[in-house]
C-alpha cells in the first residue's frame, strides 16, 4: 500500500471498489472527449495496475523518474496483449 501513512494502512489502490471508480472515469471522461490520466504511486508500484489502466483506456500514466523503463515495458506489453 503506497500513499499518506495514516491512510496507507487503510487504502489499496487495487481494490476492486477503487478500480470500478477508476474505470466508470475513464469511460465517462472519453465520452465527453476528455482526456483523462493519472498521477500517484500505482502504476510505478504495481505492473498489475498498470495493466489495468492501459485494458480501461487511459490517456495518460505520471511515473516516478526510477520506474520510468519497467513500467514503459509493462504499458508495451498490455497494448500489445489487447
Amino acid at each position: 500500500m503506497t500513499g499518506i501513512p495514516i491512510t496507507g494502512r487503510l487504502f489499496d489502490e487495487r481494490d476492486e471498489a477503487v478500480k470500478r471508480m477508476i474505470a466508470e472515469a475513464i469511460a465517462k471522461a472519453h465520452v465527453a472527449g476528455i482526456p483523462i490520466g493519472i498521477c500517484g504511486q500505482a502504476p510505478s508500484n504495481y505492473p498489475d495496475f498498470t495493466e489495468f489502466l492501459v485494458v480501461e483506456g487511459i490517456d495518460s500514466i505520471s511515473l516516478n523518474p526510477d520506474s520510468f523503463v519497467r513500467t514503459v515495458r509493462a504499458i508495451a506489453a498490455a497494448e500489445n496483449a489487447t
